[in-house]
């Protein structure tokens, strides 16, 4: 006897759930849906294969998504499931993306256990590649050099030199500008970094 192609969807959908374990959280992001439009959401939990999101607009199933979550990234995927607050999405992503989401939903749990302190202060590092792209609100890029930096900020050199307060982008990562120096300008990241990717995050490829 045949299975149903609805209830092997069902079983899919479990199997799926049952592989990876979802971590709960807390994170702010921006969906894009289909409709290339751009909605303010929420993720309530996640994996290393999908995860679900509160949002104002739920879009359809079999819909595509991309998702730009802090801590985490872009994620593309489908939704596979519509609640009346929100709906839930499998991610298509390649096993090193897998792998990659995986060290820093280990770093995010982790963090939530021991409750570190977002303002704590870490060691600086010099990155082997300097240079970064420096995004300001109005979306000009400028070329600038990291002095130093930590999971928590960095010290930038930089001829351009954005007001305290400004809201701006380095390579990957947001942060907020707070202090001014001579050469350029200090800043403090909008999120804890993951230590295996901060480099990649803040620094040019």
């Amino acid at each position: 006897m045949s299975i149903p192609q609805k209830t092997l969807k069902k079983l899919s959908q479990t199997d799926e759930r049952r592989r990876f374990r979802r971590v709960r959280v807390n994170l702010l992001g921006r969906c894009m849906l289909a409709d290339g439009r751009e909605y303010p959401c929420q993720v309530r939990d996640i994996s290393p294969g999908g995860m679900a999101v509160v949002a104002s607009t739920a879009g359809k199933a079999g819909e595509r998504v991309v998702a730009y979550v802090d801590d985490v990234g872009r994620l593309e995927g489908v939704i596979v499931r519509v609640y009346p607050t929100g709906f839930a999405m499998k991610f298509a992503a390649t096993p090193r993306k897998r792998d990659k989401l995986a060290a820093q939903l280990t770093w995010l749990a982790n963090r939530q256990i021991l409750g570190l302190p977002e303002d704590r202060r870490y060691e600086r590092i010099i990155p082997r590649n300097p240079h970064t792209t420096l995004v300001m609100p109005n979306g000009i890029s400028v070329m600038c050099r990291i002095i130093d930096m930590s999971l928590s900020g960095a010290a930038v050199a930089s001829e351009t030199k954005p007001p305290v307060g400004t809201l701006i982008r380095l390579g990957k990562t947001q942060g907020r500008v707070v202090r001014i120096s001579s050469n350029g300008f200090a800043v403090e990241f909008t999120r804890l970094q993951h230590p295996d990717f901060l480099e990649e995050s803040v620094t040019a490829p």
